[in-house]
């Protein structure tokens, strides 16, 4: 078996990397009428390793995600967690297998503070004397520590959790949005694009975080369009290619302009 370890770009150094997968999709295709969205794409995932997810626009990278995290059903193919066939028919489905995605639009409510964001639809409710359990009373104490906890580890830098997400920058803001899937997705993370509209602190930022979710063991899959951010966090870069496979590699053995080829099918035409 070829060894899926590889060096992350920058100060990454290496990963240690379980060899069992966490997450394997199998074969998806994936049509919208006429349109071939997926082709038979695979994706294997590990604990602990970050993978770039690349293609051109309309390779099919977010309708992969989608079928991963129960937005979409595959038409065919299946995907697997811990080696065991998994049928995820929605997001909730999903969230209840430990797969919290990220998508583009970050999905917060803008009036609500930190803590209220991290647990939506999943607040903490204070045990109360026999006589009153006909009413629920947020524990708005608890969801606080455990929103600072969750900063804290993630050493994400909010001016303060009391602040509506509104009022924060975007760089806050997406942090916030990863910090819940931290706080809630036991196995993997899926990001759409997480620095896209970010400026270059920001983007930073967030690209820390995500080096922090790989060393704590989470499975990240990150799309993204940016070959020096590729480089620079991930472990293992699978590329689409007008929705087939056109390569899965160890970031440590290809350079940018390798990346660059299979993005744009320069590879697969040499290879015919």
């Amino acid at each position: 078996m070829t060894d899926p370890t590889g060096a992350a770009g920058g100060d990454g150094g290496v990963a240690t990397l379980e060899e069992s997968p966490v997450l394997e999709a199998v074969s998806i295709s994936k049509s919208f009428g006429p349109v071939r969205a997926l082709r038979d794409v695979s994706l294997t995932l590990r604990a602990g390793e970050v993978v770039g997810l690349l293609g051109d626009n309309g390779a099919g990278k977010s309708t992969l995600i989608k079928c991963i995290s129960g937005t979409f059903q595959p038409d065919s193919g299946h995907i697997r967690m811990g080696g065991e066939e998994v049928q995820i028919r929605n997001p909730q489905a999903a969230r209840e297998l430990g797969i919290e995605t990220v998508y583009q639009d970050l999905q917060l409510v803008d009036v609500l503070d930190v803590p209220a964001n991290l647990f939506l639809n999943r607040e903490i409710y204070r045990k109360l004397p026999p006589g009153l359990r006909w009413t629920r009373v947020m524990n708005k104490k608890q969801m606080l520590r455990e929103a600072e906890d969750i900063v804290s580890r993630l050493q994400i830098r909010i001016p303060s959790l009391a602040l509506p997400v509104e009022d924060m920058s975007g760089g806050q803001r997406q942090s916030v949005a990863v910090s819940r899937a931290v706080a809630w997705g036991r196995h993997v993370v899926l990001m759409d694009e997480p620095v896209a509209a970010l400026g270059v602190a920001q983007t930073q930022s967030v690209l820390n975080l995500i080096r922090t979710l790989g060393d704590e063991g989470m499975a990240v899959v990150c799309i993204s369009h940016n070959m020096q951010h590729v480089m620079e966090v991930c472990h293992r870069a699978v590329v689409l290619y007008q929705g087939q496979m056109a390569g899965d590699v160890p970031i440590a053995d290809v350079e940018p302009r390798d990346l660059v080829d299979l993005i744009t099918g320069a590879s697969l035409a040499r290879s015919n």
